[in-house]
């Protein structure tokens, strides 16, 4: 063996033992967030990602003073990194656990806020960046710079705060606190994606057409490819049935395809987030119906477990990466332009975030009817607070813009990228810390008043069928057109009105079960999931012969 070869070998070596002992730091580190995110549960102030970012910056502090102010991080942030591998589960797992009545219910303020909202606040954001920014000394920046300022800005992480909220104690504000905050992001995403479409450095109204059609395309196209995956995942699994001879093949089928729906989108240049998002959605009205009863568990807590797992690493790095002195060093001689930076940035995101959202309820509680479903100016503050919070994919679109390959040689990017990170910290730390007080002070009596609501609902169905004469059909019987409107909120709870939601069940069970199958539209077969079901029904009827 050679002396060239010798060398290129141990080289070799000593970057692979480099690359094990960062990985092992950081599964270290992993472990060491959630278990004192476990031991800070019942804390007033602390969260899950809040923990995860104080500790990132205390490894930051350490690394830094060992390695002599030379590097904060033991891993390089790689864009591709998230986008790839850590975004996708993350985004999955909440259309799949998603509530998807309440979700439908809410969707026209859903999509409000999050479609409609972002665009405003994108549009606040790039304007008032590019008017304030002209009087402080950052470098040379273009529109296109600004523009992605604007897309970077209006992605919200509402982590926090749906770490606080519980959809079974809050369902109205915990739909679109989450709802918003999916759609937010796959819209922001999407404005970005277009942004580096197009030559943007002189708009004008066929470029603005233009941008604005694909944008449009764009969005449709990625909610379509997504229901399209997920449609398929339902009917091959529903034809084949793996699950009679191996659940282990279900399990796969079922997290490969939700992951190719992402890749495949990725691919054809669509958003990402909002195809994964509708995948999820559709896998658990359809496909998860379909599995057995065991690949149900597994797969439920496997895509819960990816996900948190993502985003404890998220907030960790971000919370390294902080103390980066390669991005700092290029502000370090003028840290007020930094200061300056930031400060307007945040302010922008906090008049670009209640320039819509006050009014958008506003609109919204217009087409409420019942007094009880309108959203009050509590929830509202709730909803704007809520959606202050910066996080990873705003940090990851930074990067995305402004470095190459995490790096960056130029002034005005490294003010950009050393802005995105303060921000970030700032709201999800101070932001982070107040959410839990903040929320017990403007909502102390919605736990106990949801409980009722739930128990009252509960009651109420469980008496239904006994109302029922003559083993009357209770669908049948609940949707005939004889049923009087609700004329209370009890009469609310548990009477189906002629609304979209209505219509797309009549659909959904004329049509789509049959088909994709669902929760009781899977035809019987040996080693069924269903198989259980339909044993002890023929053993009650040989009973009763």
């Amino acid at each position: 063996m050679g002396v060239s070869a010798v060398v290129r070998l141990g080289v070799r070596s000593a970057a692979s033992e480099a690359s094990v002992n960062s990985i092992t730091l950081f599964v270290v580190l992993l472990c060491l967030c959630i278990l004192i995110g476990h031991l800070l549960e019942k804390n007033r102030w602390m969260t899950e990602s809040v923990t995860a970012l104080l500790i990132g910056l205390c490894t930051g502090i350490v690394i830094l003073l060992n390695t002599e102010g030379k590097s904060s991080h033991i891993l390089v942030f790689n864009e591709d990194l998230f986008f790839i591998y850590l975004l996708p589960p993350i985004i999955f797992n909440a259309g799949f656990q998603v509530k998807k009545k309440r979700f439908f219910q809410n969707f026209m303020t859903i999509t409000l806020l999050g479609a409609v909202g972002s665009l405003v606040s994108f549009v606040i954001i790039s304007l008032g960046s590019m008017q304030l920014f002209k009087k402080l000394d950052i470098g040379f920046l273009e529109m296109g710079d600004y523009l992605a300022l604007g897309a970077i800005f209006s992605a919200t992480d509402s982590v926090c705060t749906l770490q606080v909220l519980d959809q079974d104690e809050t369902p109205l504000l915990y739909s679109l606190v989450f709802g918003e905050g999916v759609v937010n992001d796959a819209t922001s995403v999407a404005l970005f994606n277009a942004i580096q479409k197009f030559d943007l450095s002189h708009i004008n109204s066929t470029i603005a057409m233009e941008f604005s059609g694909s944008f449009l395309v764009l969005l449709f196209a990625s909610m379509v490819l997504g229901v399209a995956v997920g449609l398929l995942s339902a009917y091959i699994i529903k034809k084949l049935y793996l699950g009679r001879h191996s659940t282990d093949r279900e399990v796969a089928l079922m997290i490969l395809m939700a992951y190719l729906s992402y890749m495949v989108a990725e691919l054809f240049n669509l958003s990402g987030i909002l195809t994964v998002f509708f995948c999820g959605l559709v896998m658990s009205h359809y496909t998860w119906h379909n599995v057995a009863e065991s690949s149900r568990v597994t797969t439920k807590h496997a895509f819960a477990t990816f996900s948190f797992v993502s985003e404890i690493f998220i907030f960790l790095y971000v919370g390294m990466d902080a103390l980066d002195m390669e991005k700092w060093k290029f502000v370090k001689e003028s840290p007020g332009t930094s200061i300056g930076v930031s400060s307007i940035l945040l302010g922008l995101v906090l008049v670009g975030r209640a320039a819509f959202v006050f009014p958008l309820c506003f609109l919204s509680n217009l087409t409420r009817r019942s007094q009880t479903d309108k959203i009050g100016f509590k929830q509202q503050v709730t909803v704007w607070w809520a959606g202050l919070m910066r996080g990873a994919v705003s940090v990851a679109l930074a990067y995305n813009w402004f470095t190459m390959s995490g790096h960056t040689q130029q002034r005005g990017n490294a003010v950009m990228i050393t802005s995105t990170i303060t921000v970030v910290l700032f709201t999800n730390v101070v932001c982070g810390l107040l959410t839990k007080p903040l929320v017990r002070l403007l909502l102390p009596q919605q736990k106990q008043f949801d409980s009722i609501l739930m128990s009252s609902e509960s009651e109420m169905s469980l008496a239904m069928p006994l109302l029922l004469a003559n083993g009357e059909d209770s669908k049948s019987s609940m949707s005939s057109d004889t049923m009087p409107r609700p004329s209370s909120l009890r009469m609310f709870l548990t009477t189906p009105t002629r609304s979209v939601h209505y219509y797309w069940r009549k659909f959904d069970d004329g049509y789509m079960r049959p088909v994709f199958g669902g929760r009781g539209f899977v035809p019987y077969a040996p080693g069924s999931p269903n198989e259980n079901m339909h044993q002890s029904l023929l053993g009650e009827q040989i009973i009763v012969e």
